[in-house]
């Protein structure tokens, strides 16, 4: 079944460029706004299961008072494991009893600094492990364009509801994917950009390796490259080039490395065939496209699972510590404890591991070097349904299911560098298939103006259509 919230209310079919363009011009107040999105939400939300904790008040609250900025009351929804103050941080788990967070993290407070208005926090999987959101009891995550399928994770029901049209624009946040993949799924552009690029949490700056990177999910380039340009202004990294402002096309030509073998396993044979036909659209655009492999060694994959898993032995280690006397183990899915126990078990690897994944950074520059751009689908294979990934599984059985169909993401959280997702492409059964561009630290700019171009030349399906 496909749903959407679509209808003829102060939303329309605006996206966020639109909608702030019609706030500034006085053709609609914030709380229309806002009112609007929240019955959009609640319109749709039984059948997606997306909204993790609804923040209603809150955010009628925060319309009658918007931040100002050039997204001041545009409603949104803040994925559920960054802070927000008054709002539980649950990160996709019933392991412990939330408090709501005394004030906005680092991540928040420049996300919402943008003018944006909260209604709530949105659903991932746990902890953010899994591709497909399926909780036990929190329930499973799915996609508006089917129902019957997972949204994608682990920023699924930011992208489930942006898709949906309950907001125009979300927070995801990617740490193997997480941007990209339920953009892919739910036909929307999703960027992760380059490593600290934005402001973030400390959870997550004090990872070994910095894998996660926040963003957002949007039905068009123009919201992606808007957001962008206004946190740029509250968040400036002047170790990376700017992204500015940008709006329109990329005009140079580019060379493109095409790959759909993956970095363990490949895309099966039509997600490649979609694949070489968004290769083939770039060529006819006149860029230069060439197969070449992504430059990772043989551990790659083992690598960034052994180190996938050490984060997760680490939050069940500091659980209690961290949550106190309501945290309970018990309650975690068997992914979660399968990862950890396989980190146990080889935790004499994980210096080695990460060693090794350190030096793909340097490879990565090398290949960009002979490369502008690198093309991949998102994902391997078309969307999964409901069960497929389901997390109380035995821990190999989803591990094994989970590498077939995420194969090309985690290289670019391991090397830092940017990549986006875009609905270019539709599977025979009709679901959006994503097309994946990576490009140098730095490169988001590029990435976005070139989004632009294939934009143009192929526009996106919407689902109301």
């Amino acid at each position: 079944m496909r749903v959407h919230a679509f209808t003829d209310d102060a939303l329309g079919d605006l996206d966020a460029v639109g909608l702030a363009e019609h706030l500034a011009a006085g053709k609609l107040s914030p709380d229309e706004a806002v009112t609007a999105a929240i019955a959009r939400v609640e319109a749709v939300n039984g059948d997606l299961n997306a909204l993790a904790h609804p923040a209603f008040d809150q955010a009628r609250a925060g319309a009658r008072r918007p931040r100002p900025g050039f997204l001041s009351g545009v409603p949104t929804l803040v994925k559920d494991n960054v802070d927000v103050g008054g709002m539980p941080t649950r990160s996709g788990t019933d392991a412990w009893e939330p408090r709501p967070a005394k004030k906005n993290g680092d991540f928040a407070d420049m996300y919402l600094g943008t003018g944006l208005v909260a209604l709530g926090k949105s659903q991932l999987s746990e902890y953010g492990f899994s591709a497909s959101a399926e909780h036990p009891r929190l329930g499973a995550v799915r996609s508006p364009w089917d129902t019957e399928r997972t949204a994608g994770a682990s920023s699924s029901g930011s992208a489930a509801l942006v898709a949906a049209g309950a907001v125009p624009i979300a927070h995801a946040n990617d740490g193997g994917g997480s941007i990209r993949i339920p953009a892919a799924v739910n036909g929307l552009v999703g960027l992760k950009p380059t490593r600290n690029r934005l402001a973030q949490d400390k959870l997550f700056r004090d990872m070994p390796i910095r894998i996660v990177s926040d963003g957002v999910v949007t039905r068009s380039v123009r919201d992606t490259a808007a957001f962008y340009r206004e946190a740029e202004r509250l968040h400036r990294n002047l170790e990376l080039p700017p992204i500015g402002d940008l709006t329109r096309p990329i005009k140079r030509r580019l060379r493109v490395a095409l790959n759909t073998s993956g970095v363990s396993r490949g895309a099966d044979a039509e997600t490649k065939a979609l694949t070489e036909q968004t290769a083939a659209l770039l060529e006819s655009l006149g860029h230069t496209v060439i197969e070449s492999e992504v430059p990772v060694g043989p551990s790659f994959a083992d690598d960034f699972l052994l180190y996938w898993s050490f984060l997760a032995q680490v939050m069940l280690t500091t659980g209690r510590p961290f949550h106190g006397r309501t945290w309970d183990r018990s309650k975690h899915d068997n992914l979660t404890l399968g990862l950890a126990r396989h980190a146990r078990r080889n935790l004499h690897k994980l210096p080695t591991a990460i060693t090794r994944l350190k030096r793909t950074a340097a490879q990565a520059e090398l290949y960009h070097e002979k490369y502008d751009i690198a093309l991949t689908p998102t994902l391997a294979t078309a969307t999964p349904k409901i069960g497929h990934l389901d997390p109380t599984q035995d821990y190999e059985t989803i591990m094994d299911r989970l590498l077939d169909w995420v194969a090309f993401t985690p290289w670019q959280n391991i090397t830092g560098a940017p990549a986006i997702s875009l609905p270019l492409a539709t599977t025979s059964g009709g679901l959006p298939q994503g097309m994946m561009f990576g490009a140098a630290p730095g490169q988001e700019a590029l990435l976005i103006e070139l989004a632009y171009e294939l934009e143009q030349a192929r526009p996106f399906d919407r689902i109301q259509g």
